[in-house]
């Protein structure tokens, strides 16, 4: 039994979007960006670097006048750093706060 690429994405707690967007980014295949994808997401620091290579596409694509991708991107960006809330400060720091005030069980 062989899996498919939509077997990997949905194994690699990314959007196929976001997959893609790390592929443009870094100038590799999409199977080698669900790879590198999936490790980094699961690491603090992995995550903001997901984030920051959405971000550099959509200055790339603003750079060059390509507001349809740059849009695009941002709604990626959007999506991710809701579903990855610890990739952004602001979320990153309410969570902190909510898992002090969690009781002790």
């Amino acid at each position: 039994m062989y899996l498919t690429f939509d077997d990997c994405i949905g194994l690699c707690d990314l959007s196929e979007e976001e997959v893609l967007a790390i592929a443009q980014h870094e100038h590799i295949p999409a199977m080698s960006a669900i790879e590198l994808g999936s490790y980094l997401v699961h690491t603090p620091e992995g995550e903001q670097r997901i984030k920051k290579m959405i971000r550099d596409d959509i200055e790339d694509a603003s750079a060059c006048g390509d507001r349809l991708k740059a849009l695009a991107l941002k709604s990626i960006i959007r999506d991710y750093i809701l579903k990855h809330p610890r990739c952004e400060a602001r979320h990153r720091d309410a969570l902190c706060a909510s898992e002090r005030r969690a009781p002790i069980p």
